[in-house]
């Protein structure tokens, strides 16, 4: 049977990604500035399958509250319009020809407090997710405490390390969150 290995940096890339899928997230989260990462979710589609936005079009921000969809297909112009009709992102767009022009509306109060809950969703999913990692991680300690394959004060050593890079992700997340929250905030 194969000895379960433990790498303390696998752990930390695996909580690098927790919080990289967290910054993800928060881009497509609408503030009151146009941003591309709010319709680079969104899937059209196109060509029978369903494509990310980036693969049909190309996303620019001429103005701060302007964003402007240039679809390289000009048959493909309604399927993105209508993706974008149907997105929870209450945008109206406005085609001319291949440009499909996407006013950002100034968002109220409860729109902006509606936007931090969300926000405050998605960063607890990345504490759980780091959460999830460092239980792996003790997991595969605890084993090979067991098995003999490593002492007590190995054992202790890197449980201690795994906790470590748990509270720097978990901080990280914060940071992340209370970054987005202000900007979201922010009139």
């Amino acid at each position: 049977m194969a000895v379960p290995t433990f790498d303390v940096n696998d752990l930390k890339r695996r909580m690098q990604g927790a919080v990289a899928s967290l910054r993800h997230d928060l881009g497509s989260l609408r503030t009151g500035r146009a941003s591309p990462g709010l319709v680079e979710p969104l899937h059209i589609d196109a060509y029978g399958q369903s494509l990310p936005m980036n693969q049909v079009a190309t996303i620019t921000v001429p103005e701060p509250r302007l964003l402007s969809v240039q679809v390289w297909d000009r048959g493909m112009v309604s399927a993105v319009e209508k993706a974008i009709r149907e997105s929870d992102l209450g945008l109206n767009p406005q085609t001319e020809g291949q440009v499909i022009r996407l006013r950002i509306p100034e968002m109220n109060e409860q729109r902006r407090k509606e936007m931090v809950k969300v926000a405050h969703k998605y960063a607890e999913e990345a504490r759980v997710a780091v959460r999830h990692v460092r239980r792996d991680g003790l997991d595969i300690l605890k084993k090979l405490l067991k098995d003999g394959h490593i002492g007590e004060d190995d054992e202790k050593r890197q449980s201690a390390e795994v906790q470590k890079a748990t509270d720097n992700a978990v901080s990280e997340v914060d940071s992340v969150l209370s970054a987005k929250e202000k900007e979201i905030m922010q009139v």
